[in-house]
């Protein structure tokens, strides 16, 4: 029911829908950044005693997407449920 809403909860909905997306790219954009420090390690001779190291964050890479998107989807369904249960004006 977004459509039978006043323009402040309306303009409310939007904002926390933004920032479930800001959310969901700060989790992508973590894993991001430890999958290139983990192939970068191991990559990188000069780094090999740091094998095991590099495979830990290939590993956390994984589990902050997985994470992330899930929280997403959470959020995301958690949002719409409310905003549907909302009485009619």
């Amino acid at each position: 029911m977004p459509d039978d809403l006043i323009l402040r909860d309306h303009l409310a909905l939007e904002r926390t829908h933004l920032a479930n997306e800001r959310t969901l790219l700060a989790y992508l954009r973590t894993s991001i950044f430890l999958l290139t420090s983990g192939l970068s390690i191991l990559r990188l001779e000069v780094l090999a005693p740091l094998t095991t190291l590099g495979y830990g964050l290939l590993i956390l890479s994984g589990l902050f997407l997985t994470v992330g998107l899930y929280r997403f989807v959470a959020h995301r369904k958690k949002i719409d449920q409310y905003y549907r249960n909302l009485p009619q004006q």
